[in-house]
């Protein structure tokens, strides 16, 4: 067998003469046809390993119109949600044969995304999944182009394109339902930024359980995901009579307020139970433990690359709204109502 030169890369033609078989042979095996036999697909596969050969992306472009690679509009990618969905979406998207360009943007507006977008158009990118928790975001989506295959992760399942989402609603209705379950007589809420669908979405499930069992419904506790606003809120909870139950929004600002209620000597849950939302990693480190709602990012991004790629077989009007069902952990959070 031969060798390609070493003063530069190896070309299908080196792979082809390596493994003994033709030019469209090593193309065929390269996009995974199925008229291949499996002694030729491994000869060949251990021809492209032997010489080190790497696909030229560009030229397979241009004779196959696409580049397998996907555009994601992100931003804020320090918070543990949106970095779970990218990740997720980076995974499902690797799992389905494709790359992914991310843009991350400090702020979501409509020119920024559209910025984005075009962007990522421009790159030759085969279609676009745009991470849009916010409302701002949501609008912003609204003013794109039509014609590029979209997909809205948690966005607004009115818009006029495909939206996956986790189901906020139901994560809130599981927490609440568990803590009236324990004999709680109502729960309080610490909630997100106003601005989030998130927050809507899981204030509205909090709200809706407590007035279908005709309970109180406290106003909710303002806070901003953060673990500091949690704990500025925690402080409030403690310094209030007859609180025993509490939903926090995310498990960061639950860590902060278990924080709170330590200092001023509120034993959780033996005076109050703390469930949060999302089962972020370090959750059952808390102490203790705490009881929460679990986000599945992994399923969340097989589904989105899943409805964006039957966009690409079927075109943009190929709209599909998805939801993801939510998990729940119990843990020590969370106990029977004194």
């Amino acid at each position: 067998m031969g060798t390609a030169p070493r003063d530069r890369q190896p070309v299908m033609a080196d792979v082809a003469r390596e493994a003994g078989v033709s030019h469209q042979t090593v193309s065929r095996v390269l996009n995974d046809h199925p008229n291949v036999s499996p002694d030729t697909r491994a000869r060949v596969e251990a021809a492209i390993k032997r010489l080190g050969y790497r696909r030229n992306l560009v030229a397979r472009a241009l004779v196959t119109r696409t580049t397998r690679t996907l555009g994601v509009v992100s931003f804020d990618t320090t918070l543990y949600g949106p970095a779970s969905t990218i990740y997720g979406i980076e995974q499902a998207a690797r799992t389905a044969g494709y790359f992914v360009s991310i843009v991350s943007l400090k702020t979501i507006d409509s020119a920024g995304v559209r910025d984005a977008v075009g962007y990522l158009t421009e790159q030759g990118v085969d279609g676009v999944v745009v991470v849009a928790p916010q409302r701002s975001a949501a609008r912003a989506l609204e003013s794109l182009p039509s014609g590029t295959p979209v997909v809205a992760v948690e966005g607004t399942h009115t818009a006029d394109m495909s939206v996956v989402s986790i189901d906020q609603v139901a994560g809130a209705r599981l927490a609440t339902e568990h803590l009236l379950g324990l004999g709680h007589e109502t729960v309080w809420h610490v909630g997100g930024p106003l601005d989030w669908l998130e927050t809507e979405g899981r204030i509205e499930g909090w709200r809706g359980v407590l007035e279908a069992a005709g309970r109180p419904v406290p106003d909710p506790l303002p806070g901003d995901w953060s673990p500091r606003s949690g704990y500025e809120a925690g402080k409030t909870l403690a310094a209030m009579p007859g609180v025993t139950a509490v939903f926090v929004a995310n498990d960061q600002m639950a860590l902060g307020v278990l924080r709170a209620l330590s200092e001023q000597g509120v034993r959780v849950p033996e005076q109050i139970s703390i469930v949060g939302f999302d089962d972020i990693p370090e959750s059952e480190f808390f102490s203790p433990p705490l009881t929460t709602v679990r986000q599945d990012f992994a399923a969340l991004g097989r589904q989105c690359i899943q409805v964006l790629l039957r966009q690409l077989e079927a075109g943009p009007a190929a709209q599909e709204h998805l939801v993801v069902p939510p998990g729940f952990v119990v843990r020590s959070s969370t106990a029977p109502a004194r």
